[in-house]
């Protein structure tokens, strides 16, 4: 089983370093008055882990928006 591991490991390493080298063309975004200009590989990895971080923050809200709303012990 760990063969299967290291091996979906490798497939997926390389999809990514495949993707990067084929996305290197360069793209704008704005947002209100400012702009920035980076490659698209760079602007979805960075979209990705805004992503996450923006998802585990919304989960812990909730987390805590169900455990406030849970019966209090007193």
């Amino acid at each position: 089983m760990r063969y299967v591991y290291i091996a979906l490991i490798v497939v997926f390493t390389a999809i990514v370093v495949l993707f990067k080298f084929q996305n290197l063309e360069a793209v704008t975004v704005s947002l209100f008055s400012s702009s920035v200009t980076l490659p698209v590989s760079i602007l979805v990895l960075a979209v990705y882990i805004l992503g996450m971080l923006t998802g585990g923050f919304v989960l812990a809200l909730v987390r805590g928006w169900i455990r406030g709303a849970g019966p209090r012990a007193g």
